[in-house]
This record gives structure tokens, sequence and C-alpha cells, in this order.
């Protein structure tokens, strides 16, 4: 048992060492980086997948400068996020279980009770998705907490450049 639980756990951390932090940019092959759609005129959905190791406030930072970029791309000054989700999936890892019970085995039979118990994953690793639909706009921004200066949003964000 001891062996098992020590294969596990190099399993576990043998996963979380395969998927590191994705730098800005579009989606790659797996998925992980922004997606976005056209809805309108002036109206995007915008998906940031961050892979592993990517904290929540970083995935969603990546969504708002994807919005800020669509804006200027497009001629605009400001956006305003009208609707955000942001989720969390786990990837990877080993659940671990344990149990004890009875059985009956042809004349002979024996009542018990059974325990068991579940470990939980062990080495998962946390997944953030971040949706974001915007409607953008030029001319002076919506005075509210929804609207943002496309440009400040940018030059805020923007990471630094690849080594």
């Amino acid at each position: 048992m001891k062996r098992l639980m020590i294969l596990a756990a190099a399993i576990a951390l043998g996963a979380c060492a395969a998927v590191g932090p994705t730098a800005y940019g579009p989606a790659d092959p797996k998925g992980f980086g922004y997606e976005e759609t056209r809805i309108e005129q002036d109206r995007y959905r915008v998906v940031y997948r961050g892979s592993g190791g990517m904290l929540p406030e970083q995935v969603e930072d990546y969504a708002m400068l994807r919005a800020g970029e669509l804006a200027l791309q497009n001629g605009y000054e400001w956006f305003r996020v009208v609707a955000r989700d942001v989720s969390r999936n786990q990837r990877g890892g080993v659940t671990l279980g344990a149990g004890v019970g009875t059985g009956s085995y042809g004349r002979r039979s024996s009542v018990g009770v059974g325990v068991g118990g579940n470990f939980g994953k062990i080495g998962a690793r946390d997944f953030f998705t971040v949706r974001l639909e915007i409607l953008m706009g030029a001319g002076d921004a919506p005075d509210d907490d929804t609207a943002y200066d496309a440009s400040s949003i940018v030059s805020a964000i923007s990471p630094p450049p690849a080594e």
C-alpha cells in the first residue's frame, strides 16, 4: 500500500510539471490562450483559458487585455464588460481511496461493516477560464465601473516581451 501511494504521488507530481503557464497569445493547440467571437459590429465574446499554474487574476487580466486590443483594432476607445464568468476546472492528479469490507464464500458467510474513504485528488492542477462579453464604443466612456479605457488597459496589462 505504501508503494502504491508513493507511485501515485510521483505520477501526480509528474503531471504537475508537464503543464506550465502559457504566454499571452491566441489559443494554442491545447486550447490555452485567447479566442474571440464577434457577436455584432461593436460586441464581442472574449474567452481566455489559462494553463496550469496561472492564477485566476492573471487569466482575467489577459481576457481584459484582449478586450482592450479588440477595441483599439476596431477603432474604438473604450469597452464595457456586459457579462463576466470565471470558471475553474481540475485536471490531472490521482484519486486515492481505501476501503475495508466483508464477503460471503460458499456455505460460510459473514456480516460486517464496510469502512471506506476517499482522499480526493492528489496533484491535480487548477485551470481557470474567463469569459467576457464586451460592448465597444468611441467618444466619452460611460461613467460606471463596467467601462474601461482600451488604451489604459492595454498599456497597464501588456506582458513583457518574450525573451
